[in-house]
């Protein structure tokens, strides 16, 4: 069975319906923020949503959070143009919740309290593991808010047909603008309400989409399969592995350690168990989020293929937003621009809700852990007008954070959001991971070995970056205009994620002074049985 693809001339759409589609879910969803906004009157409202969410509401939320515009938008057209290697992305995003699941979900929840810091300084050294970890925090969040300002130029350009990099640069400012605003209102509860209802959307129109799919080529995979060899310009390549990382397996290799190690580093992920009462509730959380977030790479599957059978890759490439525009191209091809429009909003509002995750996630990190306690010291830390102090400071770093996102996303422009999103995984990876786990499970781990397993994990995942194809030397680069590649991947995983174990490891045993003992107790305890979880970390 053939259906005849869209022709890439054929990208038509309404702007004035697309722009009524846009403003109705931008509305809704601030309506959603204003009402949750209401009880937000400590600290703990603000960064925990006042540990209000059940699990299953959590695990909507956090699959809300991790299906971004990299798992709509860049796997999609990742499947469409590589084929099998654009779905080892879904692959490896799935599998990584095993880990989150088995390694950290429950113990996570136990010992902390607002931020992943709270963790890796429960029983060291309050300031340098503290700061370590906000650094740490700040650097995913903005590489993985690169990736979403990114695709919100690419898709709102797609759908108004700006082609010119301004146009696209104003509403990557938009998108900044109403992400500030989000956060400053709502908080975490705001946030997380947005991020239930966006991941019943992008999961219902994902579905409505593939069985459209299906029914064209007759409820059968291997039509649908048959269609888009054909209208590949790699034929049946595309069916198997090896398109795009055929030559150089080792990247692969690096790809995959980073997206299934990294999700249990990533910080905004993490600061979502805070929001459940209970450790059994973060646990039940993930277990929904795993369910939710494989039916839905299990969708992205058929939706990459049906992308290159009926509107074709070559047609997909040439697009506004390049591959980030496979699956508003194929709604347009299935439903025309109402679907387009609608498909699209929903998208829209997945990377709105996701950045808004994000910023609030990399300000509670400045507020709570620099400003409260770096700066401040953590004194008075138990008083009400402290606490609000905190907060204060928080909002005005969602402002900052704002501003920083909206320059980096220009600059990120027609960057394949998928891969930018791998980047941030394996900084995760290699920064926060070692040191989570070191801190959980092994008793002698100390301040030194946290301090050079964060940053030492950081600065070389971020150096091989810079020194890596995906920073210079082609056209696809972030500056296409200088040469200085050195590294010969494209994902630093493979040499970054063990140099950050390494490197905690040697601080640990190179180190002379014991931390103590007793904090050391108390911290596995805690982790395992959740006794005491609901105390104010003081010591």
């Amino acid at each position: 069975m053939n259906v005849t693809p869209m022709a890439a001339e054929a990208v038509k759409n309404d702007p004035v319906l697309n722009i009524a589609i846009f403003a109705a879910f931008v509305a809704v969803t601030l309506f959603i923020v204003i009402r949750a906004s209401r009880n937000n009157k400590t600290a703990a409202d603000y960064y925990a949503a006042g540990r209000s969410f059940s699990g299953t509401q959590n695990g909507f939320a956090i699959a809300g959070d991790y299906l971004s515009a990299a798992s709509f938008l860049g796997i999609c057209g990742a499947i469409a143009v590589n084929g099998y290697d654009g779905f080892l992305y879904s692959i490896g995003f799935l599998v990584a919740w095993l880990v989150a699941l088995l390694l950290v979900a429950e113990m996570m929840r136990n010992t902390g309290k607002f931020t992943m810091a709270d963790v890796l300084s429960f029983r060291l050294k309050q300031r340098p593991v503290r700061m370590a970890a906000a650094i740490t925090t700040l650097a995913v969040c903005f590489f993985y808010l690169l990736a979403q300002m990114s695709g919100a130029g690419g898709l709102v350009s797609l759908l108004l047909g700006i082609d010119s990099k301004v146009g696209q640069s104003i509403v990557i400012a938009i998108v900044g603008v109403l992400m500030i605003i989000y956060v400053l209102i709502g908080g975490m509860k705001g946030t997380t309400w947005v991020q239930i209802v966006k991941a019943g959307l992008l999961i219902a129109g994902a579905l409505a989409m593939t069985v459209w799919v299906l029914a064209l080529h007759g409820f059968s995979l291997n039509n649908l399969l048959q269609d888009a060899v054909a209208n590949a310009p790699q034929g049946d390549k595309i069916l198997g592995p090896g398109l795009k990382y055929g030559a150089n397996p080792l990247d692969f290799l690096s790809l995959g350690m980073a997206l299934v190690l990294g999700t249990a580093g990533l910080p905004h992920v993490l600061m979502r168990f805070y929001t459940v009462p209970t450790a059994k509730e973060a646990r039940k959380s993930v277990v929904w989020a795993i369910w939710l977030i494989g039916g839905f790479y299990l969708l992205s599957l058929v939706l990459g293929y049906g992308a290159g059978a009926l509107v074709g890759p070559e047609a997909i490439i040439k697009a506004p937003g390049g591959v980030n525009s496979a699956a508003p191209l194929l709604a347009q091809a299935l439903g025309g621009p109402l679907l387009m429009g609608f498909i699209s909003a929903v998208a829209f509002a997945t990377i709105l809700a996701v950045v808004a995750g994000l910023t609030i996630t990399a300000a509670a990190s400045f507020a709570h852990d620099i400003y409260s306690n770096v700066i401040r010291r953590g004194k008075d830390g138990t008083g009400e007008s402290d606490a609000a102090g905190e907060v204060k400071v928080a909002r005005r770093t969602v402002i900052v954070i704002g501003i920083l996102a909206i320059v980096g996303g220009i600059g990120a422009q027609g960057q394949n959001i998928a891969f930018l999103v791998a980047l941030a995984f394996a900084i995760a990876a290699s920064a926060n991971l070692p040191t989570i786990l070191y801190s959980l499970f092994w008793k002698r781990f100390n301040t030194r070995g946290a301090v050079w397993s964060m940053y030492g994990g950081l600065i070389v995942a971020v150096a091989l970056i810079v020194i890596s194809p995906v920073f210079s030397g082609s056209p696809t680069a972030m500056i296409p205009g200088i040469d200085i590649v050195i590294f010969p991947l494209e994902n630093p995983g493979i040499i970054s994620i063990p140099a950050g174990f390494l490197l905690g490891w040697i601080g640990t045993v190179t180190a002379r002074t014991a931390e103590s003992r007793a904090l050391a107790a108390e911290m596995e305890v805690r982790s395992l049985t959740g006794f005491g979880a609901e105390k104010a970390v003081e010591h």
